[in-house]
């Protein structure tokens, strides 16, 4: 039996339309994420996702939360890696780099905001936020996880919308903003490692 054909519950249908909005995403940028096109590539009705998400900008809200949940997880474990020697920091950066980037968390981003649907960002922002707050030593008061946090989040984002090409333009490898990342973040590990006689 088909999935498109197969009666499915509501969090199966909608983990599937935000798979297939996340593809959508990845594949052609945030302007194709809309509830037609997820509903075409689910076999499900628009009025369907309507159902689930209430609008396009509620499927994008969900994305936002949905791809802000998977990167914290995948950074978290990378990082708690890092602190016991099984994982590097060029691991932590390319990681998040790579969600910025490639897996389409910068365009959607930048797609919020100009579409005026910055609330939409809330869930990205609220899932680094609670992960700086379970992995910082003192939780929401390790202010300097939260600033290193800040560093690294800022520097993927903005190498995913203009890294490319502001790197070409100043002769340098493209390669270059996750390099300095990957400095400021080590001097951040050992900083950590001094404080907790690692």
């Amino acid at each position: 039996m088909s999935v498109a054909k197969r009666r499915l519950s509501p969090e199966e249908s909608r983990a599937m339309a935000l798979a297939a909005a996340r593809d959508l995403l990845i594949e052609a940028g945030p302007q194709a994420v809309t509830l037609k096109a997820v509903a075409s590539r689910i076999g499900r009705t628009h009025a369907n996702l309507l159902h689930h998400f209430g609008s396009a900008s509620g499927l994008q809200k969900a994305l936002a939360e949905y791809l802000g949940a998977q990167v914290c997880g995948t950074i978290a474990q990378a990082i708690l890696k890092s602190r016991t020697g099984e994982g590097t920091v060029r691991d932590i950066v390319d990681l998040t780099f790579d969600a910025f980037d490639k897996e389409g968390a910068g365009a959607l981003s930048s797609w919020m905001l100009l579409t005026g649907n910055e609330d939409a960002l809330d869930p990205i922002v609220d899932a680094i936020h609670e992960l700086v707050d379970d992995i910082g030593e003192g939780g929401h008061e390790d202010r300097e996880m939260h600033q290193d946090t800040l560093a690294l989040v800022l520097m993927a984002l903005g190498d995913a919308l203009i890294g490319e090409r502001l790197a070409g333009s100043l002769e340098l490898p493209r390669h270059a903003a996750r390099d300095m990342a990957e400095r400021q973040l080590e001097h951040a590990l050992e900083r950590w490692k001094q404080e907790h006689n690692c």
